[in-house]
């Protein structure tokens, strides 16, 4: 080998590199546990807020060691950013995918017309968004274009407004040059979503998040690894910041009194009686309700002996301008009742403007007040949020968290007259945050609040004042965003993935090791100390290249150490073949390198093809799979290729060294093997058709069981402190969530997964808190006593990992998107192979081969998992992660496949084909490194399946029958099916000599 000197120098440097980008890892995690072990030191474990306390004392102590100099070179704050990054399913944390409401941003840009063109294309828009996979601009300038008639986009009551005057200069402009500006604008107003999240994940306090448009889709990708608090963080991300300033009405009003009466009224002739409120009404006494509502007006209700739909609801009167005060699980019944046409029009004229919204509700409260807005015509309040130009956290009088504010000049006249008039008018002012009312204090200030300083008091954490401030700061959401898919996995999770994926690379590694020396001996050696250096250099790269390591990243590591067994495999079994030809040892070397290395590109290149494939339609973990399976083929062709070599040449070099490429136990395995593949392929098409028909049976009769991610839905994986029944937790949640909920075991006894579609189409936070105290009070009875609902939703406490582990939501629109990737990436993959196979070999029989035997591979696994999806033990659900690993089957058949194609291609160009005597030759030659690669895949693959955790079982189930159906059909369809669509021309004489590279 020339340039050894060269060789060594960069793998002297590949290697100090690495070690040195994960020296950053290695300090950070050093500095976290002398921070844990510190703060465990200073409190008592028997304090109640333990856990709170020791997370506060960490934080503080990492703050005051965070610019100290480390090792001279570092600190702990500058190697926290340099560390190696752990995705969700390691760290926990939230994975989001948002979806900017294009519609909200047409409607803006149109003003809120009312022009019925508009609203038909929006509505069109609306319906055909389900079923297409275009952009919401598209359908909608599509459906726009099928009802215009004669109206245009530039007209005055669409887009030819004074917003948008100096785009669209005419009425005269056509729909075209309308078009191309509405995008252009669209586009801005995402960018500018884009940017306001950032600002406000900047405040959020994590470390290394991501962020990311996705497209021309109006979707957002934003990633919070460690972070713990999940309804602070989706409230953050959601959050439009629409601030509003609205006048209330007085207290105890009496034009709203005689609403609330008549419609209390209305409602007993409209809501079946005997189902309303049963509950509350045998828990309140009558003489309690009546005193509620006469203390309301003197002209309330006479409820003696009657059923009150609204009034049984009220839980009280508060002290604020608020109406009434109502239990906060009832306040979906109450906006029912209010939103009925004919409690509308009960609406007395004097406030038939008016518009009711709820309180924010106070931390562990179960009550929340309803306020009572003065709206006018255009439903616009006194003013809105723009007029803010700075937001700070603070403390009021009474040294209580709050948020204060400061207006610009237009807002602080604004300001003043408003407090002016609610100063005369005896109301107050509500404070609205995203239609929830944060505060409503009254003004005793005669003339109003000059200066256009105010402040937002209440019920508030510090922290909470904080995520106020900061999304005032960052600036209002041009739309809506809509939480369409998100993944929420508990720190505790992420620990256990940490150790069972070390655990599993660990076995997996130790195997292979040994496996290497048993067979080959001391160049066995040689391999593993390249494996080794290969690993470190997958795990500097990932580094370098600011890359996320996931447990499907992990297993794409230890995928890789397969594949470099393999590589060295083939050299091996090379060098072996030529030693056998009576070669001197050190030619034998060089020929089996040189030999080797076709099959190795080809093997690699193909695999590579379905990892790019895998990378380009998939997305978070399994894109985190793909970019380790990436670089470990490129490091894994390096050290294969040229350290391996090294290391043997180094040792053959010297006086007197002999190398065998076998030990006593292994020399002879193999050896002069004369199995006749080809006459066997009838059984084996029997064989295969078999299983490919009890295959498609099941996939048409019993089908496979979809994941939310293809099929949309919530899944929350439950722990809890002791075994539980899944058939009576099934019972209950369906009477809860309907038929589409399915409870199955999940690991061990005492674990749960729980899927369903309850208001799959809602994407309001406020269902997914519905359906976690759903799912709390519905198994509480199960859970340790005293776990409180915040407990639960956040995996149980700091010591006691209890409640919901890990959480999915993927919306319909977003899982019909994914499935649709997945078919594309599963075709493309095949095109794609098909042509290089194609390229490599020159005849297309090579390619049909190949492409029969993936097949063949792809529907004998699906055909397992539908036959046993019911049946194993474990998780065998159809989702990303599973698509993940059928492509990496298809990688894994083709590698198979390819190699012995190589084969038969090298030893037909120098003996002819010899009516399929030289295919089976070329077979048996291949023999030893197909079983041999084969057998360590598997062992590694097995240990994944073992000790990997249960989230990566199916993963690893699917990899593990891919491997050895792959390893089957490689000698048993793809080279027969070469073969018989060649036997014509084979048999005429016509392809003696063929399947040469071109000169």
């Amino acid at each position: 080998m020339y340039n050894k000197g060269l060789i060594k120098l960069f793998a002297f440097l590949f290697g100090i590199v690495s070690i040195y980008q994960l020296s950053y890892t290695f300090i950070s995690s050093k500095i976290e546990n002398e921070a844990a072990t510190y703060a465990a030191s200073k409190i008592s474990e028997s304090d109640k807020d333990f856990a709170s306390k020791r997370e506060a004392l960490e934080i503080k102590y990492l703050d005051s060691i965070g610019s100290e100099s480390v090792f001279g070179f570092t600190s702990y704050n500058e190697a926290k950013k340099k560390e190696l990054n752990k995705g969700l399913d390691l760290k926990g944390g939230i994975n989001v995918t948002l979806q900017i409401k294009i519609k909200d941003i047409l409607s803006g840009l149109a003003n809120n017309t009312k022009n019925p063109v508009f609203l038909k294309s929006l509505e069109d828009a609306d319906e055909a968004s389900k079923s297409s996979d275009k952009t919401y601009v598209d359908l909608f300038f599509e459906a726009f274009d099928a009802n215009k008639g004669d109206t245009k986009l530039a007209s005055p009551d669409i887009f030819f407004t004074k917003s948008l005057s100096e785009e669209i200069k005419t009425m005269d402009a056509s729909d075209e040059e309308v078009k191309s500006i509405i995008r252009k604008k669209i586009d801005e107003s995402v960018e500018s979503a884009f940017e306001v999240l950032r600002e406000r994940i900047d405040g959020f306090g994590v470390t290394q998040p991501n962020i990311q448009r996705e497209g021309t889709s109006g979707r957002i990708l934003v990633e919070l690894p460690g972070a713990k608090d999940k309804a602070r963080a989706q409230e953050l991300l959601s959050s439009t910041a629409q601030l509003e300033f609205w006048e209330t009405y007085p207290k105890n009003d009496p034009n709203v009194m005689q609403f609330i009466n008549a419609a209390n009224e209305k409602l007993r002739s409209l809501v079946d009686t005997k189902t309303a409120t049963a509950e509350d009404t045998e828990s309140k006494p009558e003489s309690e309700i009546d005193s509620l509502l006469s203390d309301v007006t003197q002209d309330s209700l006479d409820v003696a002996s009657q059923i009150n739909p609204l009034g049984d609801l009220i839980k009280g009167i508060p002290n604020s301008f608020a109406v009434a005060e109502f239990a906060i699980k009832d306040t979906a019944k109450v906006n029912e009742y209010l939103n009925m046409p004919e409690i509308k029009r009960l609406i007395p004229n004097a406030i038939q403007h008016v518009k009711f919204a709820w309180e924010r509700p106070s931390k562990g409260s179960e009550v929340v007040g309803l306020f009572a807005l003065k709206g006018n015509r255009d439903n616009t309040p006194k003013m809105s949020g723009d007029v803010v130009s700075a937001a700070r956290a603070q403390f009021d009088q009474f040294n209580r968290p709050a948020v204060g504010m400061d207006m610009n000049v237009k807002g602080a006249k604004q300001w003043q007259k408003f407090t002016s008039e609610v100063n005369l008018n005896q109301t107050g002012i509500a404070v609205v945050l995203d239609n929830r009312v944060y505060t409503a204090p009254g003004c005793s200030v005669v003339g109003g609040i000059s200066g256009g300083s105010t402040e937002i008091s209440g019920d508030f954490t510090i922290t909470e004042t904080k995520d106020i401030a900061n999304v005032l700061r960052a600036g209002k959401l041009p739309a809506r965003a809509d939480i369409i898919q998100s993944e929420v996995v508990g720190p505790s999770l992420g620990h256990e993935s940490i150790n069972s994926g070390l655990m599993s690379f660990l076995i997996a590694m130790a195997l292979v090791l040994v496996w290497m020396i048993f067979y080959y001996g001391k160049a066995g050696v040689a391999a593993d100390i390249a494996l080794l250096l290969n690993i470190l250099l997958i795990f500097g790269v990932l580094v370098s290249l600011d890359a996320v390591l996931t447990l499907p990243g992990i297993a794409g590591i230890v995928l890789t150490i397969g594949m470099s067994v393999d590589a060295n495999v083939l050299i091996f079994e090379r060098i072996k073949e030529e030693l056998a030809k009576g070669k001197g040892q050190s030619l034998a070397i060089s020929d089996g390198f040189g030999n080797a290395l076709s099959s190795i590109l080809d093997a690699n290149i193909t695999t590579g093809l379905t990892a790019i494939i895998l990378f380009i339609f998939g997305s978070g973990p399994i894109k985190g799979f793909a970019t380790t399976l990436l670089i470990g083929i490129a490091t894994s062709l390096f050290t294969a290729i040229f350290v391996t070599r090294l290391f043997i040449e180094g040792y053959t070099g010297a006086k007197g060294k002999v190398l065998e490429f076998c030990t006593g136990l292994t020399r002879n395995l193999f050896k002069n093997l004369s199995i006749n593949f080809l006459k066997k392929r009838k059984i084996a098409y029997i064989f295969s058709g078999a299983l490919i028909v009890i295959a498609l049976f099941s996939l048409l009769t019993t089908g496979l069981q979809q994941g939310v991610d293809f099929v949309g839905g919530r899944t929350y994986q439950v722990r809890f402190d002791q075994s539980v029944n899944t058939s009576e937790i099934s019972s209950n949640l369906t009477e809860i969530f309907g038929s589409g909920t399915n409870v199955k075991t999940f690991g061990e006894d005492n674990q749960i997964m729980i899927t369903t579609s309850y208001k799959v189409d809602a994407e309001d936070i406020a269902v997914d808190e519905e359906i976690q105290e759903k799912l709390f009070t519905s198994l509480q009875n199960l859970l340790p006593s005293g776990l409180t609902l915040e407990e639960f939703n956040n995996g149980g406490t700091e010591d006691v990992s209890i409640g919901i582990l890990k959480s999915k939501k993927v919306g319909p629109t977003i899982a019909d998107d994914i499935k649709k990737n997945a078919v594309w990436a599963i075709l493309g993959s095949l095109f794609v192979v098909f042509l290089y196979i194609l390229f490599r070999f020159r005849k297309w029989q090579f390619s049909l081969g190949a492409v029969v035997a993936v097949f063949h591979d792809v529907l004998v696994v699906l055909g397992v998992f539908s036959l046993l999806g019911k049946v194993m033990p474990f998780n065998m659900e159809i989702d990303q992660a599973f698509i993940a690993a059928i492509l990496t089957v298809i990688g894994y058949s083709l590698n198979d496949t390819v190699v012995v194609f190589d084969r038969i291609r090298e030893i037909v160009k120098e003996r002819g084909w010899s009516s399929g005597d030289n295919v089976g030759l070329a077979l048996n030659s291949t023999l030893s490194r197909t079983l041999n690669t084969s057998l360590t895949t598997l062992v590694v693959l097995l240990a994944i399946f073992i000790f990997g955790g249960e989230s990566l079982r199916g993963f690893m189930f699917a990899m593990i029958i891919g491997v050895i159906v792959g390893t089957y059909s490689s000698l048993f369809i793809a080279t027969p099916v070469m073969f018989d669509t060649l036997k014509k021309r084979i048999q005429s004489g016509k392809e003696d000599v063929v399947v040469k590279d071109k000169e």
